[in-house]
């Protein structure tokens, strides 16, 4: 079972824009807390993913690239709205992290993520961090796809 430990932050200020990203549409086929399962194209690749429950920063994760014309046939059966983004992929202190700037409905939403070996490996913050958001289930694509950032109430830049 292949298992996603990682921890979920907002950004702030404007050092973490490094390089080009790769644009993200993504969708979902069941929003369950119990299980997820996503389809995702990448720039010109797709896959499908199966997440089990949240426990702490942990959950179980099943991925599986497919060809990109099933990624867009798939994305056309999933919930709305699409979640649109734009990725990162940013190097620091030997970490690596990932960015994504929220478009669409999720506008203005900046959220950065990082993969661990375990819940309590220690990270050097990068300046660009600001509040931890790993156990606000606000935060997570699946919801974010069913109550958009931008229809909060008082949402702002992050």
């Amino acid at each position: 079972m292949g298992v996603e430990i990682e921890r979920k932050f907002l950004v702030v200020g404007a050092a973490w824009r490094q390089g080009a990203g790769v644009r993200f549409s993504q969708g979902y086929l069941n929003r369950d807390k119990d299980r997820t399962v996503r389809v995702r194209i990448a720039g010109e690749q797709a896959f499908i993913t199966i997440k089990g429950r949240t426990k702490g920063a942990s959950r179980a994760e099943f991925e599986y690239e497919i060809p990109i014309k099933d990624g867009q046939e798939l994305l056309l059966l999933c919930e709305r709205p699409l979640i649109e983004k734009v990725r990162r992929v940013i190097a620091h202190d030997g970490s690596t992290w990932e960015v994504d700037e929220f478009l669409g409905e999720n506008a203005g939403l900046v959220v950065a993520e990082v993969e661990l070996q375990s819940e309590s490996q220690p990270f050097t913050h990068p300046e660009w961090l600001g509040e931890e958001v790993t156990h606000d289930p606000r935060y997570f694509n699946s919801s974010l796809s069913k109550h958009p950032y931008g229809r909060w109430h008082g949402a702002s830049a992050a």
